[in-house]
């Protein structure tokens, strides 16, 4: 296994790489200016074919490290798979394959599938019938697809493990190896993983080709990160939560729980304090968890409670702070937590709740991040405001998506050509295969509910409703 320097400075635009001048100008319009380190690191010997191992965190930039180096192996006239990326959860298939889609629209009629569990069989079943150029998906779901015959993988030229540690973690070892089985031996393969547990070794040493290892270090810094750090009891963890957001009011914020059972009742509590609060873990029904992550990215919930299983793969922009209800015993997960935020150049804040008990956790995320924590008393947090911390939008659910062929347009064009609500009054709008979500203005979502309602969406009545906590 030989270890890769990069052949090009984080500092360089894409214009240094051999990337056909429409790939170029579709990542200037994207706003991709200058490389982060792991697509500066990556890119190079990926381009050159090479197999690569590389270490890298969620906001990273290391999905067009990958889909920039498989859409140039890539022949749009061939119409047969021709890369496969295995992802640990739907979600991060969902964010994969939208990524691959924006960076691929330099070239025409590139098809991508997204084929995770969670979805029913038929619709995938007839999408591949139809045929793609990469498929997108989670192993499981891939295995059964290879076994009813219904994906091909004989023209396949790249493989790509995204969060292999995270796969791993989930059991998915034995199903990787069998689809790399399906694979042509004489492909590429890349595997990007944010830790390095041994299993990943082992995985390399069994289908890998010389891979290069590549590490980045973690893209925040402190200056991007504040990090504080709150001695609290036990009894009075959770309350301590609904402190440190009326004392900071972050505009959106993950709270970490080591447990599912913390989760729960830390939600609880700041919902009967008055603040829109929602859960993810990971026994949630699929549909519960879209629901979940919609109304968090589109700002209509303030604060996301997550188990690191839960959180692992999404991507929220612009996220103001972190809140280590629990802390991990895991100092590689921390750096992976505390990451989320202060991304792009903006500023984050960490703030990190410790009981007597977990100072031994502390001590290791010290030796890892190699700085002393800094403490405050709890006594400082005082409510920077008597209003209440609300979200500033509401989400409605409108029954009907992709399937009855409503795009985002349609549902924009009802709520302002037809209705007359202005552009800034509606925010995100999601169409999933059966339900469609907007966030709107909050202090009209009512009022938006009940008009639509009465309106048409692409011809058709529609039922609405405003998604409440």
């Amino acid at each position: 296994m030989t270890s890769a320097s990069p052949a090009a400075s984080s500092d360089a635009g894409f214009s240094q790489l051999p990337l056909s001048p429409a790939t170029l100008a579709n990542l200037e319009q994207l706003g991709y200016l200058r490389m982060t380190p792991i697509q500066a690191a990556c890119l190079p010997p990926a381009l050159l074919g090479k197999d690569l191992i590389a270490q890298a965190q969620t906001g990273s930039g290391k999905t067009a490290a990958f889909a920039l180096a498989l859409l140039a192996n890539l022949n749009p006239r061939r119409f047969a798979v021709q890369t496969l990326v295995l992802c640990p959860t739907r979600e991060l298939a969902d964010q994969v394959t939208t990524e691959i889609r924006r960076l691929a629209r330099a070239e025409d009629n590139i098809k991508v599938v997204t084929l995770c569990g969670g979805v029913p069989l038929r619709g995938q079943l007839a999408t591949l019938e139809h045929g793609a150029h990469i498929v997108v998906g989670t192993p499981g779901r891939i295995m059964d697809h290879l076994e009813r015959g219904s994906l091909q993988l004989d023209a396949l030229n790249t493989l790509v493990l995204d969060e292999a540690d995270r796969m791993l973690d989930m059991g998915f070892f034995d199903d990787i190896v069998k689809v790399a089985k399906q694979c042509p031996k004489e492909r590429q393969t890349l595997l990007f993983s944010a830790t390095y547990p041994e299993g990943i070794a082992k995985l390399a040493a069994q289908f890998m080709r010389d891979p290069q290892t590549i590490a980045v270090q973690a893209q925040h810094s402190s200056a991007q990160i504040e990090q504080r750090w709150y001695e609290v009891s036990d009894k009075e963890r959770l309350h301590v939560v609904g402190q440190l957001l009326l004392h900071f009011r972050p505009a959106s914020t993950i709270a970490f729980c080591n447990t599912k059972a913390q989760c729960r009742d830390l939600v609880a509590v700041l919902q009967a304090q008055g603040f829109s609060a929602l859960a993810l873990f990971g026994e949630l029904e699929q549909r519960e968890r879209d629901q979940v992550l919609v109304r968090f990215a589109n700002r209509s919930c303030s604060v996301l409670v997550a188990t690191d299983v839960a959180a692992r793969g999404l991507d929220i922009a612009s996220l103001a702070a972190v809140i280590n209800v629990d802390v991990t015993p895991d100092p590689e997960v921390h750096i992976h937590r505390i990451g989320r935020t202060g991304r792009a150049g903006e500023s984050g804040l960490a703030l990190n709740l410790v009981s007597m008990d977990e100072m031994g956790y502390v001590g290791r995320i010290e030796q890892l991040q190699k700085r002393e924590s800094e403490w405050h008393p709890v006594s400082e947090l005082v409510p920077a405001s008597a209003e209440p911390l609300q979200p500033p939008m509401a989400t409605l659910h409108i029954q009907g998506g992709r399937k009855e062929k409503i795009r985002p347009g349609d549902v924009l064009g009802a709520l302002t050509a037809d209705l007359g609500y202005t552009r800034e009054q509606v925010g995100k709008i999601n169409v999933n295969e059966w339900s469609t979500y907007v966030a709107v203005d909050r202090a009209i979502a009512q009022q938006v509910a009940s008009r639509l309602a009465t309106t048409k969406v692409k011809g058709k009545s529609v039922k609405v409703r405003v998604l409440e906590d």
